[in-house]
């Protein structure tokens, strides 16, 4: 570009001809399983410089996902959230979680 040109910031595109931005809808066909048809993967991650365990992924409703990580982080005494379909836990504490959940009847993958 040499001296003195002005950049053209236009697309081709024009807002009054119809066009319209869509949304994507990432529904994932949910099924609500029993604990002990559940196969699921203990991974570990850093965040921020601390250790996460991570549990998942979780076919529960929303409640009944929330009960079970009430009752795993007071059992555990760990901080603990509950998003998209997976349970994460403050702390490097896969062995406990481990535990925790084959005592509620959960399976894992070997």
């Amino acid at each position: 570009m040499s001296r003195g040109t002005k950049l053209s910031l236009d697309l081709g595109a024009s807002w009054n001809e119809g066009w319209s931005m869509e949304e994507e809808t990432t529904a994932k066909a949910f099924t609500i399983l029993e604990p002990s048809a559940h196969r699921l993967v203990l991974q570990k991650e850093k965040r921020r410089g601390k250790a996460v365990t991570l549990v998942g992924s979780f076919s529960l409703s929303e409640e009944d996902a929330q009960k079970v990580l009430t009752t795993l982080k007071k059992s555990l005494a760990c901080g603990g959230a509950y998003k998209e379909f997976w349970m994460e836990f403050q702390g490097d504490i896969a062995p406990k979680v481990h535990e925790a959940l084959e005592k509620l009847g959960f399976r894992f993958k070997k």
